[in-house]
């Protein structure tokens, strides 16, 4: 045999008794696989809701005036903050003046007038007694002083209302809050509840958020709203906490077209770290359930059947164990059954797996979820290729390219060097 064939194969079953032995362990005849582990553990976890949810004015007044004319003061400007009774505008108020102090004279003169038609009337009363007058004199002096009686009534009530149209040349804020920007400024000319809004206030302190939550949750609302006041916190989109307050109120109906329901909660809002139409992420903390089961995600799988885990039993290989998931928490699954707390879940490595295969474990200790996070909707586990029979062999190994390079090559001046 030539020295360059012999060289070809030595090199080959070397590389070949290389690869074997970097394939792990040999277990009973059978290759061990390297995966990683870790603790399936106990613990008290919150039962909370997470939303994202806008937040929105305690209270929002649009400010229109009820009287027209040219806007002669101005007593706020942009993003000023007002207490209730607060100047903002005032209208001229001349033209309104002048109509008040007509029908006053209009009021004086038919008080004058029925004064008149009383005295006439008691007059021809003891004349009519005496036959000195008609009838007919009598009941059209009686007429007269009533209709004198009805017509001041008329003017009274146009006084008042003269007098209101008045009171509303000068407009005054009608709750606390913020001013937005001023839309109609001093030397304008605005008509009666005119299409242009002259300014908004928003009441921010407190301030409400409102978010939806899935139907399935309402019954749990509702007796925790029985029992006292319910939590609520809100972050900022970034992660950030913002404030802690209470829910306030739930919706009266479902949206049938989403399944939701509609809650709002209500903060305090002193520090002004929430702003009308800003998104914030809520948690809405229900209850705590302790002694629960949480295996990292990744160790949970999906089947055919249902969520699957690898569990590594007392001898070292993966026993593949039909679990219900439950809720998501920062990286962690709840195992509501199936499984119990202590014992060893494969979390990475499933893919090469068979139900009895030899594994060779790392453990990798997971970090303990963030208690004051709530859980998440349960999402799907991240689909793996079904277990393969027990069998089955795993696939071999490729082919050694090198010798097979080296044969190819050719031998320096023909010969083996």
């Amino acid at each position: 045999m030539p020295r360059s064939v012999r060289r070809i194969l030595l090199l080959s079953l070397c590389a070949l008794a290389l690869l074997t032995a970097c394939g792990g362990e040999e277990k009973g005849g059978k290759k061990a696989l390297a995966v990683t582990a870790a603790l399936a553990e106990k613990r008290t976890v919150p039962v909370s809701l997470k939303a994202v949810g806008t937040v929105e004015a305690y209270s929002s007044v649009a400010i229109k005036t009820r009287v027209g004319g040219q806007i002669a003061e101005q007593f706020v400007r942009d993003g000023q903050d007002v207490r209730q009774g607060d100047p903002l505008f005032r209208i001229d108020p001349r033209p309104f003046e002048a109509a008040v102090r007509e029908a006053q004279a209009k009021l004086e003169r038919d008080q004058v007038l029925l004064k008149k038609a009383n005295e006439d009337l008691k007059r021809y009363s003891g004349l009519i007694e005496k036959s000195v007058i008609s009838r007919d004199q009598f009941e059209q002096t009686e007429a007269n002083a009533r209709s004198l009686a009805a017509t001041i009534r008329v003017n009274q009530a146009e006084l008042e209302s003269r007098q209101l149209d008045l009171s509303y040349t000068l407009i005054a804020a009608p709750i606390d809050g913020r001013v937005g920007h001023v839309q109609v400024t001093q030397g304008n000319v605005i008509k009666a509840n005119d299409d242009r809004d002259l300014a908004v206030i928003n009441q921010i302190r407190p301030i409400y958020v409102a978010f939806a939550v899935p139907e399935q949750h309402v019954t749990d609302i509702l007796r925790r709203m029985g029992q006292g006041s319910l939590p609520v916190e809100a972050a900022a989109s970034g992660g950030g906490f913002l404030e802690t307050g209470a829910l306030a109120s739930l919706d009266n109906a479902v949206d049938k077209t989403t399944g939701t329901i509609k809650l709002k909660a209500v903060f305090n809002n002193e520090k002004l770290l929430l702003w009308p139409g800003q998104f914030v992420r809520v948690t809405l903390n229900l209850d705590s359930r302790e002694g629960v089961v949480l295996v990292p995600s990744r160790a949970v799988q999906a089947g055919s059947k249902g969520p699957y885990v690898y569990v590594v039993s007392a001898q070292n290989t993966a026993e593949m164990r039909p679990v219900t998931s439950g809720a998501i928490l920062d990286g962690f699954t709840i195992i509501e059954e199936g499984l119990q707390g202590g014992e060893s879940v494969i979390t990475d490595g499933q893919i090469r797996l068979v139900p009895g295969a030899a594994v060779q474990v790392t453990m990798a200790k997971a970090p303990a979820p963030a208690p004051a996070k709530a859980p998440e909707t349960p999402a799907p586990a991240a689909a793996s290729p079904e277990p393969a029979k027990a069998s089955e062999s795993p696939a071999a190994s490729p082919e050694p390219s090198r010798p097979a390079e080296e044969a190819k090559a050719p031998e320096a001046g023909g010969k083996a060097p």
